[in-house]
């Protein structure tokens, strides 16, 4: 492991003791293809994907890396439902779910018929609703079968819901940590979007949150959205870590080596950042 010298002190134009924010980040895993969708794990370890080599791996703190699952599906984002096990947003075009004997189960894998695109990351909402984005990643034109990108609501029976298809590539999906308001990033135009979300589940009135640059040819715009509980929102992308406040205002881009694509909140209290990049892992303490 290797410590980078990044840090930074992210303030708005008017800093108040709520809106300063200081980061230091650190290499804590290396070595892979193009890694991406972390999740802090309730044994205290993170797993994240490697798309290209088609596995999820495990870090630890004072073990480093082991292979938790091969065969994945290409995954992406992962998340954890309420039983505990694992999802998976799979460029296979599927949603699954890893169950305790180690099998994965598809979730979904068409709408109306039609083969999904390119299950990309996901989030659950406390009503048991899964939300997930759908881009063409990946998905050469002629195999495509549906004419759209989109957003996805699942039902805890299965039922599928398309809540948006006005995006060309949705990617990052998160809610606020209230689950009244919703997030996703579109890596095409680098629009981020808010809904309104009910505790059913529901989400409803896109409006326009922010926007972080046009898309960046062969690495996209917007990538991973994280929340923290005074409202600001993080999103990846090539041009690094972007923070911005409840109102859309940015306050600070975090530059890094290499494009960063996805982040998850984790360590003790939920207070460091773990960020995949291309072929890195990244921690940062948030203090």
């Amino acid at each position: 492991m290797r410590h980078l010298p990044l840090m930074f002190l992210l303030f708005g134009a008017c800093a108040t003791p709520q809106t300063e924010l200081t980061l230091t980040s650190e290499v804590v895993a290396e070595g892979f293809l193009f890694t991406e969708g972390p999740v802090w794990s309730a044994d205290g370890s993170l797993l994240f994907s490697d798309i290209p080599a088609d596995v999820v791996y495990r870090w630890r703190e004072g073990a480093g890396v082991d292979t938790f699952l091969t065969g994945s599906g290409n995954s992406n984002g992962l998340t954890y439902r309420s039983d505990g096990w694992l999802v998976l947003a799979q460029h296979a075009g599927r949603v699954s779910v890893l169950d305790t004997a180690g099998v994965l189960q598809t979730l979904a894998s068409q709408w109306e018929g039609k083969r999904l695109n390119s299950p990309n990351d996901l989030a659950y909402h406390p009503s048991g609703h899964l939300f997930f984005t759908d881009p063409h990643f990946g998905v050469e034109p002629d195999d495509r079968e549906l004419s759209f990108s989109g957003v996805y609501r699942m039902s805890p029976t299965g039922e599928l819901t398309l809540v948006y298809d006005g995006f060309e590539l949705p990617n990052g999906i998160a809610f606020t940590t209230d689950f009244t308001k919703m997030y996703v990033a579109d890596s095409e135009t680098g629009d981020i979007f808010v809904w309104t979300v009910d505790t059913e589940g529901n989400a409803t009135d896109p409006k326009p949150f922010a926007n972080i640059g046009q898309r960046t040819p062969g690495k996209g715009a917007a990538d991973g959205i994280k929340t923290d509980d005074k409202g600001r929102l993080f999103t990846t992308g090539p041009n690094g870590l972007i923070v911005f406040d409840a109102d859309g205002a940015e306050l600070k881009r975090m530059e890094f080596p290499e494009q960063v694509t996805n982040l998850a909140w984790g360590g003790s209290g939920w207070t460091t950042l773990y960020m995949t990049a291309s072929d890195k892992v990244y921690r940062l303490a948030v203090r």
